[in-house]
């Protein structure tokens, strides 16, 4: 439903020092002290923080992740898990204010965010889109593999990010990774914490959090969240308020079961957002340039999203084994009136664009169940942990698009746009699609003990995936069944290392047609990897180098836009990356917390060409915090993203006679922040972000694009208790 045109944009080239990596990896090798958390008086507030859950057994997670079962299932150190995993925490996204998924992921470790438009964003890792996206394990692939609106993060305690395939626990999807929200949970102790943000282009924002016992001396607890903001933006017309609400209880019936419930509810209200974007380039091939705050949308236009999900979850112990039961729903409605800028402009005179209004309503719901049990069983004298289960997805896509008389109306230059523009009866024609997925899985994992420094993980999905309906005229009806193997093995060199290998598979089907709108079938993945990883500090700290190698075959690649249809069709494509990946998560020494990687890989087609040029080959992520001593309370920060160049070639033809190319040169993004506590439950958080007002084009996946946020502030109040 989108057109997509060309562009440029040149931006400073700039070098990134992978050595500064490095230097984070041999501080924490070399350090001689044991793990400590900030001094007393200096983290006064964080000794109540709603940061942390404190769970029998495990410590907190700070900076990176303790334990995750988004591999297996099972609850396994990322030093156990023989694949690359990160993790952003809560202490992490309220240091730097990462209120939203897409802030999150773009401090991720090999996730490139493409933003497409203000309320549609794409993700990629390893060269390819990740469509994954799971609540407490459980999900769907994302329905034509976007994310519709700003996410909030505001339920969520952690973000974990498990690169590679992931088939078996997720079946289909592709072999990029899967990000795993875990969902705030209620805690023993009574806690709270408000918050009250202000920032630039007159942003406010507020959150509350409680959580504690309600009965039975903590046998029933129960934590409720809430946050609300609103405020205008960099780009010309376009603001945004969003709400967002969750409750969670959770029961204690007898000592070896526990029973809980949730929900969370989000309304996200922007006017005058991005359908599309900007042209890239001009008619001759030449780059556009444009004001930052350029924008394309009408002063009418709108994108009004919600999102409720629900959940109840089983757990009760059986002895050595444990039993858990969950069931998932979700409900995502869109009720739009769009205006999307279509064509290429003059250079000379900026005419060449052309009008394309859309009133767009879509509705996606789903059920998720899952059943499994794990516990050790006893072989050959020694002790192995075994995953038994099984899921079961059901969800319904619906959508229509009305269209208007007036598309291709010839508009002004950009330059001398102001989004005025008279709105017209979507009453010529309509067209939309109806579909329903189903998809059942039976998995089975089991972890060997072969010997004191050696497990080997062995696994199989046998998945069942069904898609029935149509899509914008087409019938979109396909039946996959397919087994998805996995096998990993970690051998422990000693007492802070251990050397790891894996192999994975996925599939997925596609619902995207080719330029004879028929559709291109199911694509498959693989992903293998060889790896080193370090663990510190009794687990607070971890590091990993890992070298992979990923495959997607008939992968869904746009070839074009149709103006008849009103749609994008595709050619499927085979295409392989393949690179390295550096990571480090966790708490150096008593002061110094720091999560980050590099990333640096290559994409070919089945012919060895260079393959989605649009992904960058190299990608530095790094934030890190330092408790000031002997300056009570205060807490230094920084973030630094560095990507390298990416561009698109175009049917433009140049001066030159050759096909014009879209280009973003390489370019870094640098974050500051300091929180001071001044009194024991109070807090102040300062955020400067873009310190050097770098000007930029976040993604070249389509051929428009539009520019990101120029340097901004917010400040956040704090109060805990």
């Amino acid at each position: 439903m989108t057109v997509h045109t060309p562009s440029a944009t040149h931006a400073r080239r700039r070098s990134i020092p992978v050595a500064v990596m490095s230097v984070c990896i041999a501080a924490a090798l070399q350090s001689p002290g044991a793990l400590a958390g900030p001094d007393a008086a200096a983290s006064g507030a964080d000794a109540t923080d709603l940061d942390t859950v404190r769970v029998t057994g495990q410590k907190p997670d700070g900076y990176g992740v303790v334990q995750t079962s988004t591999a297996t299932r099972l609850e396994l150190s990322p030093r156990e898990t023989p694949q690359s995993v990160s993790a952003v925490g809560r202490e992490q996204m309220d240091d730097f204010g990462l209120t939203s998924v897409n802030d999150v992921l773009d401090a991720t470790t090999g996730v490139t965010v493409e933003a497409v438009e203000t309320s549609r964003t794409y993700y990629t890792a390893r060269g390819f889109d990740i469509t994954n996206f799971q609540r407490d394990g459980l999900g769907l692939p994302l329905p034509y593999g976007i994310q519709d609106g700003d996410l909030d993060t505001a339920i969520y305690e952690r973000i974990e990010v498990l690169r590679g395939a992931n088939g078996l626990m997720s079946s289909t999807g592709n072999p990029s990774a899967t990000v795993n929200f875990v969902r705030k949970r209620p805690t023993t102790d009574l806690r709270g914490q408000a918050q009250l943000t202000v920032g630039s282009w007159d942003r406010r924002r507020i959150d509350v959090d409680v959580s504690g016992p309600l009965a039975a001396e903590g046998g029933v607890r129960g934590r409720a969240v809430a946050a609300w903001e609103k405020g205008d933006s960099h780009l010309d017309r376009y603001s945004l308020e969003k709400q967002v609400y969750y409750g969670v209880v959770e029961a204690d019936l007898g000592t070896a079961t526990t029973l809980a419930a949730g929900v969370s509810y989000q309304r996200n209200n922007p006017n005058s957002p991005l359908w599309g974007a900007l042209p890239l380039l001009y008619s001759d091939g030449s780059p556009t340039d444009y004001d930052v705050s350029t924008s394309t949308a009408s002063d009418w236009s709108f994108w009004d999203q919600e999102d409720t999900r629900a959940f109840v979850e089983l757990d009760h112990a059986i002895g050595d084994w444990n039993l858990r039961a969950s069931l998932n729903y979700e409900k995502m409605e869109s009720d739009t009136e769009l205006f999307y800028v279509y064509g290429t402009p003059d250079r000379e005179t900026g005419l060449g664009l052309y009008s394309y209004p859309s009133d767009y309503d879509g509705k996606f719901s789903a059920h998720y169940a899952d059943v499994y049990a794990t516990g050790p069983v006893t072989l050959g004298g020694r002790e192995h942990d075994v995953v038994i289960g099984a899921n079961w997805a059901d969800g319904e896509n619906e959508e229509v698009s009305w269209f208007s008389a007036d598309i291709g109306t010839p508009l002004p230059p950009l330059e001398e746009w102001n989004g005025r523009y008279p709105k017209p009866a979507f009453d010529a024609y309509s067209d939309g699609s109806r579909f329903d997925y189903r998809r059942h899985s039976f998995y089975a994992t089991v972890r060997w003990n072969l010997a004191d420094n050696f497990k080997l993980i062995t696994g199989a999905s046998r998945s069942r995936a069904e898609t029935r309906g149509f899509s914008y005229g087409q019938a979109n009806t396909v039946d996959e069944t397919r087994t998805t193997p996995f096998a990993g093995a970690v051998w422990d060199l000693g007492e802070h290392y251990s050397a790891y290998a894996s192999y994975g598979e996925i599939f997925n089907q596609q619902s995207e047609v080719d330029g004879n709108n028929r559709l291109l079938g199911a694509l498959t993945g693989s992903n293998s990897e060889l790896g080193l990883k370090g663990e510190w500090f009794d687990g607070g700290l971890n590091a990993s180098l890992a070298v992979f190698r990923t495959r997607q075959d008939n992968l869904a690649e746009s070839a074009g836009f149709n103006t008849e249809t009103g749609q994008t069709y595709y050619r499927g494509v085979d295409a392989e990356s393949q690179g390295f990946e550096l990571d480090v998560a966790g708490r150096i020494g008593e002061y110094w917390q720091v999560a980050g990687g590099f990333t640096r890989l290559q994409i070919d087609d089945a012919d060895g060409r260079t393959a989605r040029t649009y992904v960058p080959r190299e990608l530095f992520r790094i934030s890190t915090t330092w408790q000031v001593p002997g300056v009570d309370g205060l807490r230094l920060g920084a973030r630094l993203n560095w990507q390298g160049d990416i561009y698109r070639e175009t049917a433009i033809i140049g001066s030159d006679g050759r096909p014009a190319r879209i280009n973003q040169d390489a370019y870094a993004l640098l974050g500051l922040m300091a929180r001071y506590d001044f009194a024991p439950q109070w807090s102040a958080t300062v955020n400067l972000d873009n310190v050097t007002d770098e000007k930029y084009v976040p993604s070249l996946y389509w051929e428009q694009g539009y520019y990101g946020a120029p340097r901004h502030a917010s400040l956040t109040l704090s109060y805990r208790f």
